[in-house]
């Protein structure tokens, strides 16, 4: 969904043009009570870490953007000044604050320790969960969370948990937390992958709540424009589920394609990185730089489009009527190996430890793969 909401957002606009209705009658005077909710309880903790100057972040923001503050003398000032709070000659609160080091340096490890914490905090969540759903409690909430809403309202079942999967992550303003909370649940059978779908849908939108929170809670002469951009995210993701939601062919689509992934995952352990690394990197960067000519961008698009549509039409003659093709269509063999399969690339990234599939007594460990049928593993 993001891959088609960014090219049909960059060649009309969409996004922008709504978002701007919608903020259109906020006045960049009106003021919002700001919401912190998790914040008073992690505030305590992060500033016994770090304090940051935030008249040094707005003096950078409004004298280094153009418009009418527009200041050089006054933005090179704020760039040159320390993000953190300097304490004078009394002894600072915080621990970077006696350490002496620079803005960079403390960013950095304050970026790496942020990290580790982040993903300890999610390995302990994981197996805590993985150590608590089983036995009875794994089956009663696989019999209700799999199960469909009673007739005549089953058809309701998949949006019901779409608020659902936003009012959690609402709760906890972390889409990564909620997701990776029920993932395991997935590998360990309590939840379907086509119940997990709606559930992450939902959590899509709930991840936007901090941003809109946020943007309302903003003061000064860009408030309106702030808010517009959270919209936009918000609308962002709305947008791709009326794609890829509420029509049941349209919905098959990132199930099989997760399935797909999953099991080619499975067999090459390497694929969801470089994965990652195409769909979140590559492809949103060329995107943004075509959208700058829309011509080439409209030629980029029709390009792939007619790639997958060849691939999507030659599959189903191949399954359906392989004799009605020319008997070198009949199979993919008319192309180079490395075109159709991912075994030349799998005889490089094994030579890396991180990639090398794990044995045991020189028995190559069995691999489970998601059941299309079923969405079980």
């Amino acid at each position: 969904s993001s891959g088609i909401n960014a090219e049909y957002g960059a060649a009309g606009h969409p996004l922008e043009r709504l978002s701007d209705l919608l903020t259109s009658s906020i006045s960049d005077d009106d003021k919002v009570s700001k919401l912190d909710f998790l914040k008073v309880i992690t505030k305590p903790l992060t500033k016994t870490v770090i304090s940051i100057d935030k008249g040094t972040i707005k003096d950078i923001a409004k004298y280094c953007t153009t418009g009418s503050h527009y200041d050089s003398l006054k933005c090179i000032a704020a760039k040159n000044s320390s993000m953190m709070k300097d304490c004078g000659d009394k002894d600072c609160g915080y621990i970077f604050g006696r350490a002496g080091m620079s803005d960079t340096t403390t960013g950095v490890i304050l970026l790496i320790l942020s990290l580790l914490l982040l993903c300890a905090c999610l390995t302990v969540l994981v197996k805590t969960l993985q150590s608590l759903l089983l036995g009875r409690m794994a089956q009663t909430l696989k019999k209700h969370i799999n199960s469909d809403l009673a007739h005549p309202f089953a058809w309701l079942t998949g949006y019901v948990f779409i608020v659902l999967g936003t009012g959690m992550t609402i709760l906890v303003q972390s889409s990564s937390v909620f997701t990776s909370a029920l993932t395991p649940l997935v590998g360990l059978g309590v939840i379907s992958i086509d119940r997990m779908y709606p559930l992450t849908l939902g959590s899509n939108i709930g991840t936007t709540a901090t941003a809109v929170l946020a943007a309302l809670a903003a003061t000064g002469e860009n408030r309106t424009l702030t808010i517009q951009v959270a919209i936009s995210h918000l609308l962002f993701n709305i947008f791709g589920i009326l794609v890829f939601f509420p029509i049941p062919a349209m919905r098959r689509l990132p199930i099989r394609a997760a399935k797909f992934l999953g099991n080619t995952t499975a067999d090459y352990r390497w694929f969801a990185i470089v994965y990652l690394i195409i769909m979140f990197l590559i492809l949103p960067f060329l995107f943004i730089g075509l959208s700058f000519n829309v011509v080439l961008l409209y030629v980029v698009i029709a390009l792939f489009l007619g790639i997958a549509l060849f691939i999507i039409t030659l599959n189903l003659l191949q399954t359906h009527f392989p004799d009605r093709l020319p008997a070198v269509l009949q199979t993919w063999e008319f192309l180079p190996l490395f075109m159709r399969s991912l075994q030349p690339y799998d005889s490089v990234f094994s030579r890396l430890i991180c990639c090398r599939k794990k044995v045991t007594d020189d028995v190559s460990l069995n691999v489970v793969h998601v059941s299309e049928a079923t969405g079980k593993v």
